[in-house]
């Protein structure tokens, strides 16, 4: 069984409570409920992580290196300056996809560049909780090598 890290950045703890126009009103953990039955429907081991803190995610990072076979991140804010994250994500040498539910280039102008995208396979913006799912589709087509 592959494993995966889903890892939320900070505020995410918030979904459902801030910004409902751009977010929605559904809970951050409704929405780890139905990630957790899609790994299942995958066949997929997830392990969920949020912090409001660029270190301890940095640290999370690295945990995977050896114990997971890829990383599904929405770093929030912290997409278009962490350069730690960056780093971190280059360093375990992982399959990692860029999630957001919003779509960044939609929004204000300093979020419509994100450092971490260069050392993603990809990056899934726009789809809502949705954007989860496509990332976690993402990483099982690349396990499937497809």
């Amino acid at each position: 069984m592959k494993k995966i890290l889903f890892i939320l950045g900070p505020n995410l703890n918030m979904v459902g409570i801030r910004d409902k126009h751009i977010y929605g009103t559904e809970t951050a953990e409704s929405i780890n409920e139905d990630v957790k039955k899609w790994a299942e429907e995958f066949n997929i081991e997830i392990e969920i992580y949020q912090s409001n803190h660029e270190g301890d995610i940095v640290d999370k990072i690295h945990s995977a290196y050896g114990s997971k076979d890829g990383i599904i991140i929405n770093a929030g804010a912290l997409t278009h300056y962490s350069y730690a994250l960056r780093d971190a994500i280059e360093a375990v040498q992982l399959p990692v996809v860029e999630t957001h539910m919003s779509n960044i280039y939609a929004r204000e102008e300093f979020r419509h560049h994100s450092v971490i995208s260069a050392v993603c396979v990809g990056t899934i913006a726009g789809f809502g909780k949705n954007s989860y799912y496509l990332g976690l589709l993402s990483l099982v087509k690349i396990f499937e090598g497809k």
